[in-house]
């Protein structure tokens, strides 16, 4: 006779449970695949399934999207666990350079009154690294709190020796090869920040203002900026536009302007638009990325008009020395008293704004490190779909043809538009970045000779390069220099490529993208099967979670309150790939009582079962016709289940498996067997034990990778003399 555990008697109680299940885990060594196949759990030729976690800034806590990316990874690799594969999910932060040092020096600015140069570099970086490693304990007791089967044994940090390694090892293989190069190129200044940044981390603000119509010379111009025409000395206008036809390329044109006369000249290019304003217009090449190009073309001679504080410089006159909002209208003002106002209209356009700082963006020409994505080089080993070994390419190449070939699968697919146009648009990246956190650029000066290299050079008298490198350059390495590269390890051997790259639609350009021509070039292959991009979790109303609106939900929270599996639970049925989820605390609220019911069904199934004999070699129990049926019915739903956990619609899955064990086995068949287990009919009765049991336990595995804590536990009580943890049991195979 079983006796029933005395914990099932008392009510689920998550807060008492999940730590304490955690650390179980942990203490097995589960979470390493070597483990696995020491223990017998798993075979030493089993196909490999890696995951390498997207690693979370070292600038705070997680909050709900991290969370949503967790849930769905565990659940992904808890699947391919049980099915035995060899499976490998290997976690880390990321140093996220002006995120961190931003944090900290505004920290600083409000505590002490002190800029970055006050302190020195040396005495900064310390304070960050302090605060990086405090924000990373939190991260890693908040990745554990979510349940997350990642093998800490393996844990890496952008920043670390190894990946600092590999960092320097990229830069110098892309170096040699002549697609990283030093130039001077228009770049995203931000004055606040006093860094480059990427186009990927401009955030668009819209904003009113004034768009102003000008008289120059013959011609009307219309400009949103006024403070940036004191250099403009073109005049531009399309070939093939008629109303300008007298016009003649490289004529001149004396013409009054903002600080007396001017010679103007007039270039034709294709790149303007005839149907904009009156299809005309002058040129800033220090101060547009547009503008710069067609002074590029055409040769042309570009003037710095603001400096790298957002100040004028001394071509604008009178006006040197101000800030460009107090300087616009004053300027508009003085082209008025000369008559050379022709009108001015209301415009909402967007502005263009420093992801970190909030600072207004200013196109400045700077001497800065670029990667080439249209140079060919010739790709020494190749298993690119379409790109042959020792055939010539360009990076460009590599992000579309991976793509475009299937080799690499972008789920939701409606995505493949967005990402190709980006990749259509791309410039080169510019990839220095004026601030201390990070890795510094291994480049070394003296006098005019250059060196690059993995190492310091040993003579004396070099100078290293005083930037940093883009954050997203050391995580574009991520999936392969976290398995040891540029060393051949046989972790690269067995794990790379890795099978799912799962992250937030909104980094597809930032990351995703620069993964894929990282790993093209340095390894030749791709650096994941599948990108499965889930979308941005908001409030219950739709609007998304921020501080400034005091409408997130923490994680640790949800854990504290409901315990993780229910948030888990919520987050994974929110919503399918790529779409935008609502979160509330009712929906989590919800998930804490299926917890609940599963508890209480598993407490119902064991009570009812107590008096079942024990079956032998010489004693079976029949399973009835009608019982039959029921597990018939259970063995459909768990095909549908595994069919859509491998083809990625897990809130599908996961509301599978919700219905059917709270609407059909706790609704239906646990009320229909009441009479059964009651009744005088032995052979009916043992029948539907077994089938009660084995329903219990098969739900228990299937719901498993979707809420590990209640169902782990559960397994515990229900087979408590079982040396197999149902983290490592074998999926259902029907």
């Amino acid at each position: 006779m079983n006796q029933i555990p005395e914990k099932l008697l008392k009510p689920y109680d998550p807060k008492e449970t999940e730590q304490r299940i955690y650390k179980t885990w942990e203490a097995s060594g589960f979470f390493n695949p070597e483990t696995c196949i020491k223990k017998g759990y798993t075979k030493a030729d089993a196909k490999p399934y890696t995951i390498i976690l997207p690693p979370p800034n070292v600038t705070g806590i997680l909050h709900m999207g991290h969370a949503l990316m967790i849930a769905i990874e565990d659940l992904m690799i808890r699947y391919y666990r049980m099915n035995g594969r060899r499976t490998l999910w290997l976690p880390g932060t990321d140093h996220a350079a002006i995120a961190t040092q931003s944090k900290v020096e505004k920290d600083i600015a409000k505590k002490e009154g002190k800029n970055r140069h006050d302190l020195g570099r040396e005495e900064l970086l310390k304070r960050i690294e302090k605060f990086a490693q405090e924000s990373h304990d939190t991260i890693v007791e908040q990745v554990k709190r979510t349940g997350a089967s990642v093998d800490w044994t393996r844990e890496a940090f952008t920043l670390d020796e190894k990946r600092s390694l590999a960092v320097r090892t990229a830069f110098k293989n892309m170096f040699d090869d002549g697609l990283i190069y030093q130039g001077k190129r228009i770049v995203n200044w931000d004055p606040k920040g006093q860094t480059t940044i990427s186009d990927d981390e401009i955030v668009y603000k819209e904003e009113k203002t004034k768009f102003y119509y000008f008289k120059y010379g013959p011609f009307v111009i219309g400009t949103s900026r006024p403070e940036t025409k004191f250099g403009d000395k073109y005049v531009v206008m399309h070939p093939d536009d008629k109303r300008y036809a007298e016009y003649k390329d490289g004529q001149k044109i004396d013409l009054e302007w903002i600080n007396g006369p001017i010679t103007a000249t007039v270039i034709k290019d294709t790149a303007i638009d005839m149907e904009f304003g009156t299809g005309v217009m002058t040129i800033t090449p220090w101060h547009s990325v547009v503008d710069f190009e067609i002074a590029e073309r055409h040769n042309l001679d570009k003037e710095q008009i603001i400096d790298k504080y957002g100040k004028l410089l001394p071509i604008t006159g009178e006006f040197s020395g101000m800030k460009i909002t107090d300087a616009r209208a004053k300027i508009v003002e003085k082209l008025r008293s000369k008559g050379l106002v022709e009108k001015e209209e209301d415009y909402t356009h967007n502005t263009a704004t420093a992801e970190r700082t909030g600072g207004m963006i200013e196109p400045q020409i700077m001497n800065q490190w670029f990667v080439a994505v249209n140079k060919k080089f010739t790709i020494k080993n190749s298993n690119i779909e379409g790109i042959a070994s020792g055939s010539e390419t360009t990076l460009k190449e590599i992000m579309s043809k991976t793509v475009s070939s299937k080799q690499i699968q972008i789920i939701p697919e409606y995505f493949d538009k967005t990402y190709f146009h980006w990749i259509e648009n791309l410039r080169d990246w510019c990839i220095s970045r004026q601030i201390w956190y990070g890795h510094r650029i291994p480049v070394w000066y003296k006098g005019k000779e250059i060196y690059c290299g993995i190492e310091a050079p040993k003579e004396e008298g070099w100078t290293q390069d005083e930037d940093t490198l883009d954050t997203w350059f050391s995580s574009g390495l991520w999936t392969f220099s976290t398995l040891g590269w540029p060393e051949k390890t046989q972790d690269m051997e067995i794990y790379h490529p890795t099978d799912v790259l799962e992250t937030g639609y909104e980094i597809l350009f930032f990351w995703v993208a620069r993964m894929i021509l990282m790993t093209g070039y340095h390894i030749g292959t791709i650096p994941f099967h599948t990108v499965y991009l889930h979308g941005t979790v908001r409030d219950a109303k739709g609007q998304k979670m921020s501080k400034s609106l005091g409408n997130g939900i923490d994680p640790i929270d949800v854990a504290d309150k409901y315990g993780a599996d229910a948030g888990r639970m919520a987050l994974i049925m929110s919503g399918s790939a790529g779409t935008d989820s609502k979160l509330s605390e009712d929906k989590i609220k919800g998930y804490k009582h299926f917890a609940n019911k599963i508890w209480n069904i598993a407490r119902f199934v064991l009570t009812s079962t107590t008096d079942m004999p024990e079956e032998n070699a010489s004693t079976k129990i029949t399973i009835l016709p009608a019982d039959q049926a029921l597990i018939d019915a259970l063995n459909a739903q768990v095909v549908d289940v595994t069919k859509d956990i491998e083809e990625y619609r897990f809130y599908m899955a996961a509301e599978k498996i919700y219905h059917y064990i709270w609407s059909e086995f706790a609704d239906v068949i646990i009320e229909q067997s009441k009479p059964i287990l009651a009744g005088a009919d032995i052979a009916a009765k043992n029948s539907r034990q077994k089938t009660l049991l084995t329903i219990l336990t098969t739900s228990l595995k299937v719901l498993h990778p979707f809420m590990p804590f209640v169902t782990e536990e559960l397994w515990s009580l229900i087979i408590p003399n079982s040396d197999k943890m149902l983290i490592v049991e074998n999926w259902p195979i029907i």
